[in-house]
């Protein structure tokens, strides 16, 4: 399927080799014959012609109709996508587009031989192309979403960009490195999916105990909190509360299908596509579908506000983690007012999607009441830190571009050090 090196291409010649080959024999003849005599002629049957002509009046037809309906570059996009079958394109319809930006890129020139990962590759982008482009969530990219995006800037700019890395929307192939070692990390059978007990693994610090597995103890201590009961030993909970950033509360709600697109091919299995939404949400939570991903993970009742009862649902959680490992605990009426203070609702008592769009601090937010990880990093921290952070061209790197980077140089060094063991 993708053995394209090595092949020449070879354009139509007509009558090329037979033009020369009676002009070589011509050559040999009399002086007094005529050359062009014995040239074989080079014509076309009347059938052929006509068929030739009614070809190019289709295509003039279709060229015509074309710049008749489609006004725009995003518009003429969409009908080459779909061969103007539809208005708007799914997932399916860039695979071909990607795959051309692997065989054709000369930054990716190393990955033409790696045919397995093409395909990781191909939906890597597609996900994240339909992370940023789909506002709507629906699945299918309008042309209107596609005028407001920068796809098309991003698409031109690989014709001129040979290093794919430095075109980090969408195509970085360091991005799916990054993304794909993360799951593949997770995904401990590697069937493509992951479950509940998979996910809590995400951003973890070591293996829990030997003698104790993640759910059994996670479950075991929040009923020994309750009980008020000191079953467990200090540091079997304290290693089991810090392996899980997120708490099971907002994983519950995960895979409850608040942010899943379409149907469940597996019940309670978060697929690869599904992963790459949850990461880029989760280490870039300013990103707008980051916050409506959140949003609709803690709007449990789906009225379009997070309430103050959906708030302290979320918070208690937190707080029972940040007890068992013997944290200063906030509590929830005075995390509530900071709260209120820092995203200023429009709605007193209620905190709606466009009050959180308007906030700077988005992240503080959502990782009070669900990432006691990211938590205490912020309490530790200026969080104006990291809007000071910007690239080599002076322009302010993103939260996950940050994080992208500074992993695949995780992600490098640990491979250098195990080809170094292995050398030894």
């Amino acid at each position: 399927m993708y053995e394209w090196e090595g092949q020449e291409r070879v354009g139509p010649v007509r009558g090329g080799a037979r033009a020369g080959e009676g002009a070589r024999k011509g050559s040999k003849m009399g002086d007094n014959e005529d050359e062009g005599n014995h040239r074989p002629s080079v014509t076309m049957k009347e059938t052929e012609w006509s068929s030739l002509k009614d070809r190019r009046k289709v295509e003039r037809v279709n060229v015509c109709r074309l710049l008749g309906t489609c006004h725009d570059s995003a518009s003429r996009f969409v009908h080459v996508l779909t061969k103007g079958q539809r208005s708007h394109l799914l997932p399916d319809d860039f695979i071909s587009l990607v795959q051309d930006v692997v065989d054709t890129h000369p930054g990716l020139t190393f990955l033409k031989e790696a045919t397995e990962f093409h395909s990781r590759y191909v939906h890597t982008v597609i996900a994240r192309i339909f992370y940023c482009v789909n506002r709507s969530w629906s699945g299918r990219i309008s042309v209107p979403e596609l005028r407001r995006s920068n796809l098309l800037q991003v698409i031109r700019l690989l014709e001129e960009e040979d290093d794919i890395n430095q075109v980090t929307a969408y195509f970085s192939y360091e991005h799916f490195y990054v993304i794909y070692c993360k799951f593949w990390e997770l995904d401990r059978d590697h069937d493509l999916f992951i479950d509940r007990q998979d996910l809590q693994r995400h951003s973890d610090h070591g293996e829990a105990p030997s003698n104790i597995s993640l759910s059994v103890a996670l479950v075991e201590l929040f009923f020994c909190i309750r009980q008020g009961r000191e079953a467990m030993t200090k540091h079997s909970y304290v290693h089991v509360v810090l392996i899980a950033a997120l708490s099971t509360r907002i994983i519950d709600r995960i895979f409850s299908g608040a942010v899943t697109r379409g149907s469940r091919q597996h019940p309670d299995k978060m697929s690869y596509t599904e992963f790459v939404w949850f990461l880029l949400s989760e280490e870039d939570k300013q990103h707008p579908t980051a916050i409506e991903y959140w949003f609709r993970c803690m709007d449990l009742d789906g009225d379009g506000f997070l309430s103050m009862y959906e708030l302290e649902y979320f918070y208690e959680e937190q707080l029972q983690r940040m007890e068992a490992i013997g944290i200063e605990t906030l509590p929830f009426e005075d995390c509530l007012c900071q709260m209120l203070d820092m995203i200023h609702p429009v709605v007193p008592g209620k905190i709606s999607l466009r009050d959180l769009k308007h906030c700077k601090m988005t992240p503080i937010f959502f990782d009070t009441f669900f990432n006691l990880e990211k938590y205490l990093d912020h309490e530790q921290r200026d969080p104006f830190a990291s809007q000071r952070d910007h690239d080599t061209d002076g322009q302010e790197l993103s939260d996950w571009d940050r994080y992208a980077a500074e992993e695949y140089e995780l992600l490098v060094a640990e491979e250098g050090g195990a080809d170094q063991q292995d050398d030894m």
